[in-house]
This record gives structure tokens, C-alpha cells and sequence, in this order.
């Protein structure tokens, strides 16, 4: 089983892009690759087609393979519901809600479903290409873990460890992660690259080989920022946590950062029109006054995050945006958020109860035990799209008489009498070039009808071009087939 895995020296250096990227890679050569992420925890999620899901970052690992997302290739995530509450989902399905105090013991019991997933993918390919989670220097963590050297030295595949240059120390952050290893754990790891250096190279040589003399750590590249990765959907909240002010743009779209917020990449195409701004409100700040279309994102706890919307003013400032005549978007639970009630009454996001919602669409919503999880198709304000269902409940209501879209599965959400209030189940709308047009124009935009999916291809070829030149790759490659020798 050929196989690599990358880890690294912490959280967000990047190991979700080089994994994509070096997907890509390997299938511009010719070879049959597969990514694989042991274990996952994200809120943003993508649909297979085979009726599961799994993280967002596995999914665009395998579209950069340029093959159909699996179930495999993310066998266990966990969607945070709560600060201590995640639902587990195991090979797609979810399988319950686990706190931090039980999963150390659940997990022991996962590594077996992690290797079956792992051997079915890696007997019908060339090469295994595997994310770990956070880092193997996390050593208070080791005993029982599936995502990092728990699965490496389980499955005996070579780790490559990717240190973050870009926010400083990355000399003590590799050496530093050798140190805290236990030897066997140590030993797995074959080498290191160092991700989002920018200026000369020159003047980091004498680093890299101070990184290689202390760690006995092969060095396998020096890899640039990656600016085309800012055109790939992200991973988690991570990046809305830094949210970058928009620039050049001329009409407002704000959308609050909830706190479980939910598959926020649905809004990553209106970022490629120039007359969008699109503006990630964080807690604290009021939503805009001259904002012309507000969309209240998905969300992974309805009643929980309708309740911080309130205690931060949000719904006031929503009312107020709606009788100044303003359009209001509601995707998933943002489109529960904007009915009369929500109701739990088996508690399956969280204490069992209701909530009133803002009363913006004539509908009620059930949260219920199954879970839609499937592709879709069809038409909705005129224009054909494609996306995908991810929720669990059951909206009716008079305004359900107005759908926002029909679907093959049947009709979708909601609009209000008057067209100024939307909701939808759908994911994946503004991917739609033609959708995304149909609405902007509502708010007075015009759309350029870029092509989303042929922009996030092109950003991953842009990538796999920078990793041939900075990268060892046949190196790489030689490492991962030694392991299956």
C-alpha cells in the first residue's frame, strides 16, 4: 500500500492545501490517487454520492484527484455542536453525539473502522495521500489517537511534517515537535517541508539546515505562499477568524458569524464578482445598515445559534434591514432561523425544547433523527442548479407554497409574499453560475457569471505547479513506495 501522510507542527499550516495540491500533482503524472483523512472535525461538509458525508477539505482532495468524493476518504468527523458536544458521523452516517470527556474512550474503538476505510481505498489506487489532525507534538493527546501517529505507526505509512513559516518560530515548532516525541513515534516521521515562506529563499537556507542537522529530518522543499489557495474553499472557521476586509467591491452582502456557523463556503463564488462585498460580521459588530442582501448561514446548533443572534443584537438589526425594504437570504438553518418556530423535542442539537423564530417566512420547523444527505438538482429562480441537501428537520408552513426551488427530490424552501425573504435547504447555490446571477440581480448586481468550479480547478492546477518546482517529488513519491515494498 503506497502511502504518505502529512502532519504538522500545529493547526492550519496548511496541510489541507498541500494535500490538495500535491493531488493534483500526482494525477497530472499519471498516477491513481487518493486522499484520506483519518479524522476530521469541521462544520463544513460535503455530500457523496454514495448518501454520506465528509469534511470539506476531503472532498476537494478529490476533486483534485479529479474523481468522485467517497465516504472512505473521511471515515470519522466530528461536527462541534456545543464548546464540549460534537456529533459523530462514522463512514457518512451520523452515529450519535459524543462529549470531550468520552471520545478519548470512543475513539479507541474507531481505529479499526479507520484501517477498513483506509485498505479499501488504498487497493484501488496507486497512492494513499494522508492529512493528520492539529499536530503529534499535542503529546497529551497521543494515548488512543487515530488522526496522527496512532493511524501512521497502525497502518505504517512515512509522515512528512509541515511547519508554518509564516507565523513565526517554525525552526523550534519542527525541532521542538522531535523533542516531545517518544522515539517509535519519532521514527515515523521521514522528513519535513516548510509552508507560506515568503521573499528570498536564499535567506532562509542556513534555517532549513539548522531544521535538518537538529531533527535528523530530510528536507523535501521550501514551499512560497500560495496565493491561489485563497480561491479554494476553506476547511473551518479558522479562516472567518482572520476575515480579510473586501476590497473593490460596490454592493453589500453581510452575512453574521454565528457560532456553530456551517458550511460557509456556500458563499466563497461571490467572492470572484467585482460588485459584490461580500463582509463576515463577527460577533460584536451590528450587521450593516447599508448592507443590501443579509444571508443568515447554515448552522450546526439552530436553536443555540438563533439564541447568540439575539444576545447580540443581530435580529434587530435584521428587522430593521427588512423594513428598510432589504433582501434577506436564509440558507439551511439560517432558513429555520427565519420561520415562526423551531422546534427539538428529542433534543438532538442539543436540550430538548423550542424556540420562536424571527418570523420573516410563514413556516414551522421539527428537527427530527434523520438526516437529509444527498446530492440535488433542478430549477430555482428561473435558472438550473445543482448542490446538495445536509440538514435535519422538516419545514412547513404557508410560504412553503412558494418554493425557492424544485428540485428532483421535490420542492425546496420558502419565499415570502413579496419575494424579499428567501430560504433553502440548498448547498452549494452561488456555485451555480446562472442562480448566482438570478439573484444578485434581485439586489441590483451585475453578475459576471464566472465559472466557480472552473476557478477552484484552475487554483488547484496553479498550486500542484508551484509544488513541482518547490517540491522533491519524485522523492516524495520513491518515500511513499518504499513503505509498500
Amino acid at each position: 500500500m503506497a502511502a504518505l501522510m502529512l502532519q504538522g507542527t500545529g493547526s492550519d499550516v496548511g496541510k489541507s492545501v498541500l494535500v490538495a495540491g500535491l493531488c493534483r500533482v500526482l494525477a497530472n503524472r499519471g498516477l491513481r490517487v487518493r486522499p484520506f483523512k483519518p479524522q476530521n472535525m469541521s462544520n463544513n461538509a460535503a455530500v457523496t454520492e454514495d448518501g454520506g458525508e465528509i469534511g470539506r477539505a476531503q472532498a476537494l482532495q478529490a476533486l483534485a484527484c479529479r474523481v468522485a468524493p467517497h465516504t472512505d476518504m473521511n471515515p470519522v468527523l466530528l461536527k462541534p455542536q456545543a464548546d464540549r458536544t460534537s456529533q459523530l458521523v462514522v463512514h457518512g452516517k451520523v452515529r450519535g453525539t459524543l462529549h470531550a470527556g468520552n471520545y478519548r474512550e470512543a475513539r479507541k474503538a474507531l481505529l479499526g473502522e479507520v484501517l477498513t476505510s483506509y485498505r479499501r481505498l488504498a487497493a484501488d489506487c496507486d497512492l494513499v495521500l494522508v492529512e493528520g489532525a492539529g499536530s503529534p507534538a499535542e503529546i497529551n493527546l497521543r494515548a488512543g489517537d487515530i488522526a496522527n501517529m496512532g493511524f501512521a505507526r497502525a497502518a505504517n505509512v512515512p509522515v512528512i511534517l509541515v511547519g508554518d513559516i509564516d507565523r513565526g518560530g517554525v525552526i523550534a515548532a519542527v525541532v521542538g515537535t522531535r523533542a516531545v516525541l517518544d522515539a517509535e513515534d519519532a521514527a515515523m516521521i521521514r522528513g519535513f517541508l516548510i509552508n507560506k515562506f515568503r521573499g528570498d529563499p536564499a535567506l532562509f537556507a542556513d534555517g532549513y539546515a539548522q531544521i535538518e542537522e537538529r531533527s535528523g529530518w530530510r528536507g523535501y522543499g521550501l514551499i512560497p505562499w500560495l496565493r491561489d489557495a485563497s480561491r479554494l474553499p476553506s476547511e473551518d472557521a479558522v479562516v472567518l477568524e482572520r476575515n480579510p476586509k473586501a476590497e473593490g467591491g460596490r454592493t453589500l452582502i453581510a452575512c453574521p458569524m454565528l457560532p456553530r456557523i456551517a458550511n460557509f463556503d456556500d458563499l466563497d463564488p461571490l467572492k470572484l464578482e467585482p460588485g459584490v462585498k461580500l463582509a463576515m460580521i463577527p460577533p460584536g459588530k451590528p450587521l450593516p445598515g447599508d448592507a443590501a442582501l443579509v444571508i443568515l448561514p447554515g448552522s450546526k446548533a439552530t436553536i443555540a445559534d438563533l439564541a447568540a443572534l439575539r444576545a447580540q443584537g443581530w435580529d434587530i438589526d435584521l428587522l430593521a434591514h427588512h423594513r428598510r425594504g432589504g433582501a434577506i437570504l436564509g440558507i439551511c438553518g439560517g432558513y429555520q432561523m427565519l420561520g415562526r418556530t423551531i422546534a427539538d423535542p428529542h433534543g438532538i442539537e442539543g436540550p430538548a425544547g423550542s424556540a420562536p423564530g424571527l418570523g420573516l417566512l410563514d413556516v414551522e420547523t421539527e428537527l427530527t433523527h434523520e438526516k437529509a444527505l444527498r446530492p440535488a438538482q433542478g430549477t430555482a429562480l428561473g435558472a438550473e442548479i445543482r448542490g446538495y441537501e445536509m440538514h435535519m428537520g422538516v419545514t412547513t408552513g404557508t410560504d412553503t407554497a412558494r418554493p425557492f426551488a424544485a428540485l428532483d427530490t421535490g420542492p425546496d424552501g420558502a419565499i415570502a409574499q413579496g419575494g424579499r425573504v428567501l430560504g433553502t435547504y440548498l448547498h452549494g447555490l452561488f456555485a451555480n453560475a446562472e442562480l448566482r446571477r438570478a439573484l444578485l440581480e434581485r439586489i441590483g448586481i451585475a453578475s459576471t457569471g464566472v465559472d466557480y468550479a472552473a476557478s477552484v480547478d484552475a487554483a488547484l492546477d496553479a498550486i500542484a505547479a508551484e509544488l513541482e518546482t518547490h517540491v522533491d517529488i519524485p522523492a516524495l513519491i520513491a518515500l511513499a513506495q518504499e513503505a509498500s515494498a
